[in-house]
C-alpha cells in the first residue's frame, strides 16, 4: 500500500468521479486575496470547510453528550457566519470548544482505496486540532469535519477554504469486505451527520 501522488488523483477524479467538486491545482488566491489553501497537493487532497451545517457544542441547553443516544437539540447550537475586513466569511470557535462541520466536497472512495483525513499545520499553528478521520474503501458522502480550539481565544474557522487534507492509500488488492458492503452507517451523507450507534 503507497501513498498516491498528485497524478494519480487527477486521474481517479477523471475516470471515477471521486471527488466532487474537484480543484485539480493547490489554490492559495481567490479573487486577489490569500486563502487556506485547498485543492490538489503533491500527495494529497485540501479538503474545503461547507457553509452548511456548522454547529458547535454548548452546556447551554444540555449537561451531556451520548454518542449512543445522540440529541442534536439540546448540545449544539448554529453559530452565526461571519464577515471579515476583506470579505472572507467564516465561524468564531470559542475557546476550548468543539465543533461539527463539512466539507464542501463529496468523496467516492475505491473498494482498494482508503483516506485519512489530518489537520492543516496553518490551523495547528494557531490552535486548532482536526480529529483525524479514515474515509473507507468503498465510503460515499461529504465528509463530517470535528474540530477543537485548543486555544484561550476565539478562532476563526473559515469557510471554503482549506480546512484539513486527505491522504490517499490505494492497496494492490481490492477488500474482502468494503463500508458499503457492511452497510456503514455514514454511508451516503450528505451533510452534517451526528454520532449514531
Amino acid at each position: 500500500m503507497t501513498i498516491k501522488s498528485d497524478i494519480w488523483l487527477r486521474r481517479m477524479v477523471a475516470e471515477q468521479q471521486m471527488i466532487d467538486p474537484f480543484l485539480p491545482e493547490l489554490v492559495r488566491e481567490v479573487d486577489g486575496k490569500r486563502v487556506i489553501s485547498a485543492g490538489c497537493s503533491s500527495y494529497g487532497y485540501d479538503m474545503r470547510l461547507a457553509d452548511d451545517g456548522f454547529r458547535i457544542f454548548s452546556s447551554v441547553y444540555g449537561d451531556e453528550v451520548d454518542p449512543k443516544r445522540f440529541d442534536e437539540g439540546s448540545s449544539l447550537i448554529e453559530p452565526p457566519v461571519r464577515t471579515a475586513e476583506d470579505g472572507a466569511r467564516y465561524y468564531l470557535l470559542p475557546p476550548h470548544h468543539y465543533g461539527l462541520g463539512v466539507t464542501v466536497e463529496t468523496f467516492k472512495m475505491p473498494r482498494n482505496v482508503t483516506g485519512v483525513a489530518l489537520g492543516k499545520s496553518t490551523y495547528a499553528r494557531a490552535g486548532l486540532l482536526v480529529n483525524t478521520t479514515p474515509l473507507e474503501a468503498g465510503w460515499t458522502g461529504r465528509l463530517v469535519v470535528e474540530i477543537a480550539n485548543l486555544a484561550n481565544l476565539p478562532l476563526r474557522v473559515y469557510i471554503h477554504e482549506g480546512i484539513g487534507q486527505i491522504l490517499f492509500f490505494e492497496s494492490d488488492e481490492d477488500c474482502a469486505v468494503s463500508y458499503e458492503d457492511r452497510g456503514g452507517k455514514y454511508q451516503g451523507q450528505t451533510g452534517l451527520t451526528f454520532a449514531k450507534v
